[in-house]
């Protein structure tokens, strides 16, 4: 597996992959990172740890060592937590993803009035990702005025990557079985738990297994640092196996506290724990299941 950044890239080739695929890593306007950085400085406050931010850099800087990671398709995914954001955060994030090679155009809905409205016109313009931050935004994910826009994402079509679990902290909304309800109400939604569900990851398998449209993603997951705040059941790997191609890559990339070879070295130690998984899972993880999401 790669020890470090420098050797990611070229281990990834050695899997025979051209490059990796991210489904949930985060570019924003610059004053609503500056917030999101600040916030992280807190987060001995927050969180009851430290949170140094690894990639705190210019935008075109990160988006170069993207390339140098050999990260060659993702998700640059925004996220609003109070009315009125959600529409002009979705217009820079399709302008970024338009005008950024390797990005892709996304999305992100927040409960107000226009919600279905903006979030159509995104997908009309070529959304392929949208992002709901239910911890952050402190809304219901059942609330009337989200539900047709839940409606136009399954119809679409396109993953919608939902922070909805407990991690890293407890929200009002947080829980997966209250997100569950709006899987039963919209059984072709695409959903994606992000961090798997952190802490209730085996929850989020039994969720997935139950709804065929489901996948986890990997960010944070298993890294030293969320070992220590939520560390994963010991059969992690063989819970994978009954899951098949609904794991897919995410790496909170820029904010993460260590490098993003960690994320996937991680992920390696997955494969190599059991033989059901091994090389073919590595493939599908990083390449092939969140480029499929991602409509190739």
């Amino acid at each position: 597996m790669p020890g470090s950044d420098a050797e990611l890239a070229r281990w990834v080739r050695s899997l025979g992959l051209p490059g990796l695929v991210d489904l949930h890593l985060h570019f924003m306007p610059q004053s609503v990172l500056d917030k999101v950085w600040h916030y992280f400085d807190q987060a001995a406050q927050h969180y009851g740890t430290e949170w140094p931010i690894q990639y705190r850099l210019p935008e075109q800087r990160r988006v170069e060592v993207l390339g140098e990671l050999g990260v060659i398709r993702y998700a640059p995914l925004v996220y609003a937590h109070k009315p009125g954001m959600a529409q002009w955060l979705t217009e820079w994030a399709l302008d970024f993803g338009a005008r950024t090679p390797g990005a892709v155009p996304t999305a992100t809905v927040f409960p107000e009035p226009g919600a279905a409205d903006y979030l159509g016109a995104a997908l009309e313009a070529g959304a392929r990702c949208v992002k709901l931050h239910v911890q952050v935004g402190g809304f219901d994910p059942r609330d009337e005025l989200l539900d047709p826009a839940w409606g136009l994402i399954a119809e679409a079509g396109v993953p919608a990557v939902v922070h909805c679990g407990h991690g890293p902290a407890r929200g009002k909304y947080t829980g997966l079985d209250l997100f569950e309800q709006v899987l039963r109400r919209h059984p072709r939604l695409t959903a994606v738990l992000a961090h798997a569900g952190m802490p209730d990851y085996e929850t989020a398998v039994r969720l997935a297994l139950r709804h065929e449209r489901v996948h986890l993603d990997t960010t944070m997951v298993g890294t030293g640092f969320s070992e220590d705040i939520a560390p994963l059941p010991a059969d992690w790997p063989a819970l994978l196996v009954e899951l098949g191609d609904r794991i897919v890559l995410g790496s909170d990339f820029p904010n993460i506290p260590y490098e993003y070879a960690h994320q996937v070295q991680a992920i390696a130690g997955w494969a190599a724990a059991d033989d059901r998984l091994g090389e073919p899972f590595l493939r599908r993880v990083l390449h092939d299941t969140p480029l499929r999401l991602l409509g190739g």
